[in-house]
């Protein structure tokens, strides 16, 4: 049942990166947030979860509904398109964050909380194109924004 696509390692590479965006801006709103306030690193990394989900699942409805799809509909695509991508890359950049010690508790000015931030993003890039590769090859995943571009 699975319909074979196109699936170059640019097409992989331009998918994760429009995933990474979203997930970054959730990611270091949600970290800084979580820290500014200080919020227990359970509840910090939550937020950063949520958040990332929130502006990776924006970003993509920006675009389609530019496209004329109603919000709804929208909203239908992005979970389709996104959801894979932005779990994979959720579940590497937070495990990286919170395996490195004391990242979590270095604070806002410490260059550890920032060096961990962006090598844990850059990790989950790495690890998550292979993943949007495989699933644009079938059909899925960045493949369902595609029918609703230009």
């Amino acid at each position: 049942m699975s319909e074979q696509h196109a699936a170059s390692w640019p097409t992989a590479i331009q998918a994760t990166l429009h995933c990474l965006t979203g997930c970054a801006i959730g990611e270091v709103l949600g970290m800084v947030l979580g820290t500014a306030f200080g919020l227990h690193n359970a509840a910090t990394v939550v937020l950063s979860i949520v958040l990332a989900f929130v502006f990776g699942y924006g970003l993509t409805m920006r675009g389609v509904l530019k496209s004329g799809l109603g919000a709804a509909a929208a909203f239908k695509v992005a979970l389709a398109a996104d959801t894979v991508s932005i779990a994979v890359m959720e579940l590497i950049d937070n495990t990286v964050v919170v395996a490195i010690p004391g990242a979590m508790n270095a604070g806002l000015a410490g260059f550890l909380f920032w060096l961990s931030l962006a090598l844990s993003l850059a990790i989950a890039f790495v690890v998550t194109v292979p993943v949007n590769k495989w699933m644009i090859g079938r059909g899925l995943g960045h493949a369902k924004v595609h029918a609703h571009h230009h």
